[in-house]
């Protein structure tokens, strides 16, 4: 066995090597930082260091549970989440069943690139271009006007930020997602599509009863680790689409913690914060992992 391992070293070596770079990250950027989560225990303080502040057990998570604004930001957080999970999760893996069935090769990577494209772009440009897009001399209220409509800023109206959530977080992400399930199509044997072809199936049966099921696995391995996320919606989407008035529904845990953890230094109440999504998160990913495998037989671990 040892053998074998040291063969193995000895011809995947230039594969280790690529991987190193990633594993530094993680340690530097992942792993070592969570020894300063103690600070969530402690009444932290720059000047005292981590280690001779004092230790105040769980008064950090009182005063978030007891927080008269903790119901509304928690609330808009899961409100948010399930709205991503269930309308942006989705819409990947629609795309790359549409994408698998274009037959012309120059079609379909100019239909790959186009929805690659806006991943690219980073929230302050995606922010920039919506601001402008529903201002008073954007585009949405031109067509409004075209319909005698009165011009509308959308973006200072609570009720419709939760629907320019959604459809910027397709727009921006949704083709990029694409990419692991377009490998995963492209990894089915062709033979089950030449069998069904002779039974004479049509592409829609062949999507439903080959190209779907065998991508099934892939799906509900992201699926579990979208609900890790469930809680940590992204910081950059919601700090640059939310204003003032779409607070209310718009404040999520992320951007609740940089206004009263990080402007204020508030440093042990934002690292109580970010442990609280943790554990929400590995409870969700763990319910879900057991669920998994009673359904169908797969799962994370």
């Amino acid at each position: 066995m040892k053998a074998f391992e040291n063969y193995r070293m000895k011809v995947f070596w230039p594969l280790y090597a690529m991987a190193i770079p990633g594993i530094v990250f993680l340690i530097i950027f992942k792993y070592i930082p969570l020894g300063g989560a103690v600070i969530a225990f402690k009444d932290y303080s720059v000047f005292k260091g981590i280690i001779d502040s004092p230790w105040v057990g769980l008064k950090h998570f009182d005063t978030l549970l007891g927080h008269p604004d903790f119901v509304r930001v928690f609330t808009n957080t899961l409100m948010l989440g399930f709205l991503k999970l269930a309308l942006v999760f989705p819409v990947p893996v629609m795309l790359a069943l549409m994408i698998n069935e274009v037959r012309k090769s120059a079609l379909k990577k100019g239909i790959q690139t186009a929805l690659y494209i806006p991943h690219f772009l980073s929230w302050v440009i995606v922010a920039g271009i919506v601001f402008d897009f529903f201002s008073l001399s954007g585009f949405f209220n031109i067509v409004l006007g075209w319909f005698g409509q009165e011009p509308l800023l959308a973006m200072q109206q609570s009720e419709y930020f939760r629907p320019i959530y959604v459809l910027t977080s397709i727009w921006r992400d949704a083709g990029w997602g694409t990419v692991v399930y377009i490998a995963a199509i492209s990894a089915i044997d062709p033979q089950l599509y030449e069998s069904a072809m002779m039974d004479g199936a049509s592409k829609l049966k062949q999507m439903r009863h080959i190209t779907f099921p065998l991508l099934l696995p892939t799906v509900l391995v992201l699926f579990l680790l979208e609900i890790g996320n469930f809680l940590d919606l992204g910081f950059d989407q919601v700090f640059n689409l939310i204003t003032p008035m779409t607070y209310n529904v718009g404040d999520i845990l992320d951007t609740y913690v940089f206004r009263t953890g990080i402007q204020q230094a508030q440093y042990s109440y934002a690292t109580a914060v970010g442990i609280f999504q943790s554990i929400i998160g590995l409870l969700l990913v763990y319910t879900f992992n057991r669920i998994s495998k009673k359904v169908s037989d797969g799962g994370l671990w």
